[in-house]
């Protein structure tokens, strides 16, 4: 067959990946515990169920506007307002087939071939893939004290004459780090000065824990938004658990938009009709379960944290948001690849290997199932990787006996 060069370099998404493997073992009736999971278990607001039905229950679904139909546009104004303290047009709003589409569209349509895109490592899997998508080139920003927050030198260094943009995601997939007010000040200054762009990905900025908050870029970028670089991108995957309805949004300049209404046009055409109704009811309904999920949310993270408290060899650093944590396993001389496939045949554990957030050495742990999911699915790694361990581990009926060393 003969297929693209461009086509054959971009990798499998490792997370979709491990999530179908994950599938197909429950479907055997295999015990399986989803550390590896990116969406909340919790249920979909009744306000966009109503929403969507209602939409349906009048039997014209349509095409809608590229960018958005105007009610969804209305939600995301007075979100932006309301979180962000920025007041914005219909025209600086588009919305995309989720968060994900909303940067795709972006990358395409701010990068010429050979721009540069600064990501801060550690970063979401998709993020380098993506840029090399519209023959631009990562640039990766890897923390040099071994954490999860770079210094504002440490990105400074890697900005060059082709550097376009840097991708900022905080609260962080995987580490679930909350980056310093002092540290999005600097770099916002910075880009405004150096006619860089900031892409704030800030699909997880309302799941903050412990009375922090994360940082809002627009307090330190210009007054007038159709001169500033900062671009926000978000959507109601997270904070809504509505993975599946696909509905993201970016914020940035008229001239910015238009063209990403030109781009999407000529590949989606316009968001799912459904999904955008119900976006805009979850958007104005009630906000009470984006607050149930946050608390929800911190007591699994503290139940993971304890856990490995006791687990001698690996080093956790507390997640201050998101429902991710990035322990470091690199005492246990496995790499990353290696070990997440080891646990998945071994204790039927899922975990996503931290070589594809650009941190070998660490496995992503997601808390957002049951906390019973959080306490035996980091039992039976303790089991697996303890020498000490007793030979045998029950998972219900079926007996596991360690025949490795």
């Amino acid at each position: 067959m003969s297929i693209s060069q461009l086509a054959r370099s971009i990798a499998e998404s490792p997370t979709l990946k491990l999530n179908q493997a994950a599938r197909v073992l429950q479907a055997k009736g295999e015990p399986v515990i989803h550390l590896g999971a990116g969406e909340p278990k919790s249920k979909v607001p009744v306000e966009a169920i109503r929403a969507s039905v209602a939409q349906l229950n009048t039997g014209e679904v349509r095409y809608t506007p590229t960018s958005g139909i105007p009610e969804l546009k209305r939600a995301v104004i007075g979100y932006t307002e309301q979180h962000y303290n920025r007041t914005v047009a219909p025209e600086n709003v588009i919305v995309s087939g989720g968060a994900k589409q909303s940067l795709s569209v972006l990358l395409f349509t701010l990068l010429n071939p050979q721009d540069e895109v600064i990501i801060l490592a550690p970063y979401w899997v998709s993020y380098p893939d993506m840029v090399k998508m519209v023959y631009g080139v990562p640039v990766i920003v890897k923390p040099e004290d071994g954490g999860f927050e770079p210094r504002f030198d440490e990105i400074t260094r890697a900005v060059t004459a082709y550097t376009k943009a840097i991708i900022i995601n905080s609260p962080n997939n995987p580490s679930g780090a909350v980056y310093s007010e002092e540290l999005i000040a600097q770099i916002v200054q910075f880009c405004e000065k150096k006619n860089i762009y900031v892409i704030m990905d800030d699909i997880y900025h309302q799941l903050v824990f412990d009375g922090k908050r994360a940082a809002n870029a627009y307090q330190w970028a210009k007054e007038d938004l159709e001169s500033s670089k900062v671009i926000v991108i978000n959507g109601v995957s997270k904070l809504y658990a509505m993975t599946g309805f696909r509905i993201g949004w970016t914020i940035a300049p008229r001239a910015i938009v238009s063209v990403m209404v030109n781009v999407q046009g000529q590949t989606t055409s316009c968001p799912a009709t459904i999904s955008q109704h119900a976006s805009v009811g979850a958007l104005t309904g009630s906000q009470s379960c984006v607050e149930s999920l946050r608390l929800t949310l911190q007591n699994n993270r503290d139940v993971m944290a304890r856990e490995f408290d006791a687990f001698d060899g690996v080093r956790l650093i507390k997640p201050e948001g998101t429902f991710y944590c990035l322990p470091d396993f690199s005492a246990f001389n496995r790499n990353s690849v290696e070990l997440s496939s080891f646990l998945l045949e071994k204790v039927l554990v899922v975990t996503v290997p931290g070589r594809e957030f650009g941190m070998e050495g660490h496995l992503r742990l997601s808390y957002c199932g049951s906390v019973k999911d959080v306490t035996e699915g980091v039992e039976r790694i303790k089991w697996a990787l303890d020498p000490n361990a007793p030979s045998e581990l029950y998972i219900g009926d079926r007996k596991i006996v360690k025949d490795w060393s």
